[in-house]
């Protein structure tokens, strides 16, 4: 789990509208992101028994569309 150093960005009555973080923190979130939509895709992919095609195939199919 990433450690956050947050800052947040108040308004005049102290409610909390936005939050700074480091540049490092940013994108190790960006790179955490990323990781948890590929488990998320490949999760519903295996759920969707759809029938499996080799990957050539698929990018075939894909460039070609």
């Amino acid at each position: 789990m990433i450690k956050l150093k947050e800052r947040f960005i108040t308004d005049e009555k102290g409610d909390r509208i936005g939050v700074v973080l480091d540049i490092e923190e940013y994108f190790k979130l960006l790179e955490e992101l990323e990781e948890l939509e590929s488990i998320n895709a490949f999760d519903l992919a295996k759920a969707s028994n759809d029938e499996a095609i080799p990957f050539k195939q698929a990018i075939y199919e894909i460039e070609h569309k």
